[in-house]
């Protein structure tokens, strides 16, 4: 049932672009590691062209996309029909953390609408799609996005949020650093 393709077409483009959540996924290298997957919302995800997408990361309670891909690089994105007919879509490829600072933050930011608990971009390379039947998966219906991330942020205020990111967002539960770190000049 699953199909592949090596770059987004302009179907699979439509698709993404209509949905409200994605997931991201990735894993270090370690067998003793942790996989994360994470959704995501916000009206964060763009496609440059038929190989290369990224989304606005915001900051959480952890950073493990970007401790894993700083290690390995490998990333995959899900974006899932709930409404209309079924589909699951799957983007594989290679990514990389840009943060504020960096060579490339000023262009990527120039296509997001930045918040103010914007942490970093999250850039990929995608070498393989993957679309599947999504059959069993159910419908649901979009009913707006939450307050609260914006109300947190504002609530912490820019020193809050640095020092929030200096306490939860420098090393993955692994003990990986992420381009937080890495990045950093002190």
């Amino acid at each position: 049932m699953g199909k592949f393709f090596n770059e987004i077409l302009d179907q699979h483009k439509s698709f993404i672009e209509k949905q409200k959540m994605f997931f991201v996924a990735s894993a270090p290298l370690s067998a003793e590691g942790h996989v994360n997957l994470s959704p995501k919302g916000m009206d964060c995800f763009r496609i440059f062209d038929n190989n290369r997408v990224a989304y606005m990361d915001i900051i959480g309670s952890g950073n493990e996309t970007s401790a894993h891909i700083l290690e390995n690089g490998r990333i995959t994105f899900m974006f899932c029909a709930y409404d209309g007919p079924p589909l699951i879509l799957r983007l594989y490829g290679k990514g990389y953390t840009v943060t504020p600072g960096d060579e490339e933050w000023e262009s990527l930011a120039l296509n997001f609408n930045l918040v103010m608990s914007t942490r970093q971009i999250i850039v990929a390379d995608i070498d393989m799609v993957q679309t599947s039947c999504g059959y069993a998966v159910p419908y649901y219906t979009y009913e707006g996005e939450r307050d609260i991330m914006p109300k947190w942020a504002a609530n912490k205020g820019e020193g809050g949020l640095e020092l929030y990111k200096a306490e939860k967002n420098m090393v993955s539960i692994d003990g990986l650093p992420t381009a937080l770190v890495v990045g950093r000049v002190d």
